[in-house]
């Protein structure tokens, strides 16, 4: 993982509504939710919710997939985590111990 698709990321989370679509589907777990559930949850229009859940699946943070006439989306609990973890293994890389002063 690059700092540029980290910073994709991060820009997609960085929007309230998609920060709030995603916050759902991370709790939602690996059956995700109907597109119809989302909506009724967040009480965004269906036009707008497209457009959010597009620029999250672009980033590859959610997943659609069909079934029947359903579109499931779900968390990409991958890319969650190695997003999480560019961040996290870095911690206090280039910190002094204060001993060595």
């Amino acid at each position: 993982m690059d700092v540029d698709d980290v910073a994709a990321r991060l820009g997609a989370l960085g929007n309230r509504t998609r920060l709030e679509i995603y916050r759902i589907l991370v709790r939602a777990g690996d059956p995700g939710l109907a597109v119809g559930e989302i909506q009724r949850r967040t009480g965004v229009p269906n036009s707008t919710l497209s457009h959010h859940l597009r620029q999250l699946m672009a980033v590859g943070l959610v997943t659609q997939e069909r079934q029947g006439t359903t579109l499931i989306c779900r968390n990409d609990g991958a890319a969650m985590n190695a997003t999480l973890g560019f961040l996290i293994d870095q911690c206090c890389a280039d910190a002094v111990e204060a001993d060595a002063a």
